[in-house]
């Protein structure tokens, strides 16, 4: 589920965006009024959507915006003549009054981009420390010497047994080398 944090300086105004959108499928995590109750809850999270008024109680989406963790994307809500001021990478201005079908293909634009990079960082390669790498060529050196396998049928050997068993290459060596 992608964090989305509804900030309205009215109670009542986040309250009716959350609506919106719990009513057509997108989940809502925080409602609040102020900049710093939405920092504060975009802290506990790595990334997300905030949806805000151009005015909060406490200050300007902009200063919100400046604010916020670098995985956050922003919606500003305000009228055409205020979202001139608003500008930047990472916010998009939605004109009031509001249409709600622009509201949710935004919104659900801006969780697909979120989710397509939370799928690209779990693809990049884990990269090791010299220690982990060590351990693994050890038990691949062993491997080939007690079993006669090839250094890539060793790697595909570790590989397997780390699905297998859900842990990482480095403690499948690590097991390996302390049956020795």
């Amino acid at each position: 589920m992608t964090n989305i944090v509804v900030a309205f300086a009215k109670i009542e105004d986040a309250k009716s965006i959350k609506n919106v959108l719990v009513k057509s499928g997108i989940g809502v995590t925080a409602v609040c009024t102020s900049g710093a109750q939405a920092l504060g809850h975009a802290d506990e999270y790595r990334d997300g959507i905030v949806i805000a008024g151009y005015r909060l109680t406490d200050m300007t989406c902009m200063e919100l915006k400046e604010n916020l963790p670098d995985g956050f994307e922003m919606v500003v809500m305000a009228s055409q003549r205020v979202l001139a001021d608003v500008s930047g990478s990472g916010i998009i201005g939605l004109a009031m009054p509001l249409k709600v079908h622009e509201l949710i293909s935004t919104v659900g634009m801006l969780v697909q981009g979120l989710v397509r990079r939370k799928k690209m960082r779990r693809q990049k390669p884990r990269v090791r420390n010299e220690e982990e790498a060590s351990i693994i060529q050890s038990a691949k050196r062993l491997l080939m010497e007690r079993n006669h396998m090839t250094e890539e049928e060793a790697h595909r050997h570790l590989q397997k047994h780390s699905m297998d068993y859900s842990v990482s290459m480095v403690e499948t060596a690590q097991m390996l080398l302390a049956m020795k």
